[in-house]
């Protein structure tokens, strides 16, 4: 940490530590236990797929058509779904709950929770990804759309955890289905939190490939290479004189 190299631009460069240990492998052993969640998700979806768009008999949208449960083959495997959905909901769940008390532990949740301002600024984050905002931003480990998005995908774990058990075990948690509105309400509840999690997923890896190399490789390896700030120039007899002159 903290080597000057000389980038392919000419322009030196300086490696710096990005991602601790712990949560680069905490972010890639979540990556493919939400996959598999998903998947397993649409397998127990495909028995009864009840919700649309649309207004009285019209829909403008099915979730999901039926060339969609034939071209990926997700029909008829009910159980197989239930069965990897419930040993990966354990997975995922004590994942989350490893990574929320390294975050508080280490300090890292500084960065990562969203302040007073974060909503404002997260509107100059996408602003500047559109185009629209010229200025460039405040140069910070995360900006605020990624605080905002990062802590949201924390509450919808747990969210998706609360939701999936008041579905599961409606008779033993019947309290918490009932808080939750009702058997078919936390079932729509859980669907929409799976929907968000898809979108995450879309957005996130869209950002990544659009951030360049030196942005994954942050998460893989922990260290990424950032300019190196040219030094100050110095003053002699009253003359400022370049430092490397």
């Amino acid at each position: 940490m903290g080597e000057i190299a000389k980038s392919s631009d000419t322009s030196l460069k300086r490696v710096q530590l990005k991602h601790l240990r712990a949560i680069r492998w905490m972010h890639w052993i979540n990556f493919p236990l939400l996959a598999l969640m998903i998947w397993s998700g649409l397998l127990i979806y495909w028995a009864y797929d009840p919700y649309r768009i649309g207004v009285g008999r019209f829909t403008l949208i099915h979730f999901f058509p039926q060339w969609l449960y034939s071209a990926l083959g997700v029909q008829h495997q009910l159980a197989m779904g239930m069965a990897w959905h419930f040993v990966m909901m354990w997975l995922f769940t004590i994942n989350g709950i490893a990574y929320v008390i390294y975050t508080i532990a280490s300090g890292e949740w500084r960065y990562l929770v969203p302040n007073r301002h974060s909503f404002r600024e997260a509107l100059d984050v996408v602003l500047f990804d559109l185009g629209i905002r010229k200025q460039p931003l405040p140069v910070r480990k995360y900006n605020a759309a990624q605080q905002i998005a990062y802590t949201s995908v924390v509450l919808m774990g747990g969210g998706s955890l609360i939701t999936g058990l008041a579905i599961w075990r409606s008779v033993q948690f019947a309290w918490l289905t009932t808080l939750l509105g009702g058997y078919e309400a936390a079932r729509l509840e859980h669907f929409l939190l799976a929907a968000g999690f898809v979108m995450f997923f879309v957005i996130h890896i869209a950002q990544v490939i659009r951030a360049g190399w030196n942005n994954f490789r942050g998460i893989v390896s922990g260290y990424e290479l950032v300019p190196v700030e040219p030094a100050p120039p110095e003053e002699v007899d009253g003359h400022e004189t370049p430092a490397n002159a």
